[in-house]
């Protein structure tokens, strides 16, 4: 029996190897791809460790010095100072944090929620899938923006409510994706032999369906980071998200368009740097849809 198992992993996994080597060399073969990865990778590590790689931690929280108010770009301040002396750069990079932290929270909670509405609509169907779809769809003839907007106005404007505001909203496109996946998996031949052998809708549900529907979900959870930190920035510029002094780039960029033309690093380098990060993700998710060869809804 040993001898047989040996073999079979011999035959086994030089197979799973080359599968990985040659999904690797489809996403390599994609340089906005790999572009796109590199941004994110780099964007990650520079908000993990801003209070190490940021020149002047301390400016990311209450801080002036108006000596050095309203600094153009130098090697001392690479992004210029603001109106209270702050570097700049060390702000874009504790707002990345912040961004991220956005996102994650987001993300966090709309895609389980989401995924698993989803998963029972359309593997159980009938009433249960009617209601649940009626609900989504209720939500979904809402502009996610001004929704978002309703909620946070609500409430004292702060990065949890912000957080609490998106969040409300997200889960909607997972379930109506997740559903539509379910409901074209659920009379596969795998799911018919998982229920013969006595398994339950949960397992067959989250052991059986979900693992093949990962993909789709996978590429629109990258995708959709960007467009989460994009609407959490907007939230910002208008006061409803992250307040002054958190280094928010919604806010940093709202705070210095009143120093326009003048004194222009202080509006645009945040803005620049929201635009990198959307990028970064937007591209990363088009190669992992290209590399998993799947349509998503936006």
């Amino acid at each position: 029996m040993s001898t047989e198992t040996s073999t079979l992993d011999r035959v086994v996994s030089p197979s799973r190897r080359e599968l990985w080597y040659r999904s690797y060399r489809r996403f390599a073969a994609q340089p906005m791809s790999l572009l796109g990865l590199a941004i994110v990778a780099t964007v990650v590590f520079l908000a993990v460790f801003a209070p190490w790689v940021a020149p002047y931690p301390q400016h990311a929280a209450i801080y002036t010095d108006f000596a050095n108010a309203y600094q153009p770009p130098s090697l001392a301040h690479p992004f210029g100072t603001d109106s209270s002396g702050r570097d700049v750069f060390t702000r874009v990079l504790f707002g990345y944090r912040l961004s991220l932290k956005l996102a994650g929270v987001i993300l966090g909670i709309g895609v389980p929620v989401g995924v698993t509405l989803g998963l029972v609509a359309g593997y159980v169907g009938g009433l249960v899938d009617a209601a649940i779809m009626r609900v989504t769809d209720t939500f979904l003839a809402l502009p996610p923006l001004v929704l978002a907007l309703a909620i946070a106005s609500a409430f004292e404007p702060t990065l949890e409510i912000a957080m609490f505001a998106i969040a409300s909203l997200w889960w909607t496109w997972y379930a109506r994706l997740t559903r539509g996946l379910a409901a074209s998996q659920r009379d596969e031949p795998y799911v018919q032999a998982a229920k013969l052998a006595g398994a339950g809708p949960v397992h067959v549900m989250f052991r059986e369906i979900l693992p093949n529907c990962l993909s789709p979900i996978l590429v629109k959870v990258t995708l959709d980071a960007g467009i989460v930190i994009l609407t959490g920035a907007s939230l910002s510029f208008i006061g409803l998200g992250v307040q002054p002094p958190r280094p928010g780039l919604g806010t940093m960029v709202a705070g210095g368009t009143e120093f326009l033309p003048g004194e222009w690093w202080i509006s645009i380098f945040p803005g620049l740097a929201i635009f990198v990060l959307v990028l970064g993700f937007n591209m990363l998710g088009d190669g992992l849809r290209d590399l998993f060869d799947v349509e998503v809804e936006q």
